[in-house]
């Protein structure tokens, strides 16, 4: 359901404070909510099952959008605006204009996650990936390659922070991700849950990737480009295992690293 579409030509109202305070994004955490942006984003926030609290769209939008907006539970809040107003938000030319609300849901335990995940597992864990671009990028290659969670380690960035949220391209309202407050005792868990975690680490006395056995249940730990895993994290796996490469390159970005990684387990699973 959507209210009455209300024509604003000033950001000013109570109601749009969470556009006014996208880079504040400490509030949004506390209120358990985000920004989603672009048009692709917020089709697939509209899509989802998270709850969405408003838009603000440039008219022509609104056309496109009406249909998938009247098929929400919710009543959700409309707001159309000229695209040059809606700039002033960001500070630069937006390419669509669009922008929505929505509700962070309650997130899943680890204990869940296991239990609804069918085997052969397939997890990912993050560490210290402080760039929201770099962590939206590994949600969405989790997406596009099966895997069943992620995990997000406690020193990196919110996932749902807006630049998380745009670059994950929507795929974040699909995988469920576990914040969690100790990723190093939480990979210890999947051990003891028979789960193998495997190290994505560049210093592994010659072990490559294709060595390394992925079609048993498995979670995949990644670090940041610069640091790469902590000591904890890294000691709390398995095993480790690199990408070969030349010595002229030390290391990939970490999107594309996992989109390496989490192929190679489809591969061996017979999915690719």
């Amino acid at each position: 359901m959507i209210a009455q579409p209300q024509t604003i030509k000033s950001l000013d109202r109570p109601e749009l404070q969470p556009y006014r305070t996208m880079r504040r994004q400490a509030e949004h955490r506390q209120q358990g909510i985000f920004v989603a942006e672009g048009e692709k984003v917020v089709r697939r926030l509209l899509e989802s099952q998270f709850p969405v609290i408003s838009v603000l769209l440039p008219e022509k939008w609104l056309r496109e959008l009406e249909p998938l907006l009247r098929t929400r539970r919710e009543l959700i809040q409309v707001f159309v605006a000229e695209k040059k107003l809606l700039e002033t938000l960001t500070g630069f030319s937006m390419y669509q204009g669009l922008l929505a609300v929505g509700k962070v849901p309650p997130q899943p335990t680890l204990a869940d996650i296991l239990a609804r995940s069918p085997p052969p597992r397939l997890l990912a864990a993050a560490d210290g990936l402080s760039s929201a671009e770099n962590l939206g990028a590994l949600v969405r290659n989790c997406a596009a390659f099966a895997a069943q969670a992620l995990l997000v380690g406690e020193t990196c960035a919110n996932p749902f922070l807006r630049r998380a949220v745009r670059s994950s391209m929507g795929a974040i309202f699909h995988l469920p991700i576990v914040e969690t407050s100790n990723l190093a005792r939480d990979l210890r868990a999947l051990r003891q849950q028979g789960i193998r975690c495997l190290a994505a680490h560049p210093h592994t006395d010659g072990r490559i990737l294709s060595q390394a056995s992925l079609a048993g249940d498995c979670c995949l730990v990644f670090g940041s480009e610069g640091h790469g895993l902590s000591p904890a994290a890294l000691a709390a796996c398995d095993d480790a295992a690199a990408i070969p490469m030349p010595p002229t390159v030390d290391s990939l970005n970490v999107g594309s690293a996992a989109a390496i990684f989490l192929y190679e387990a489809n591969r061996q699973r017979g999915r690719m």
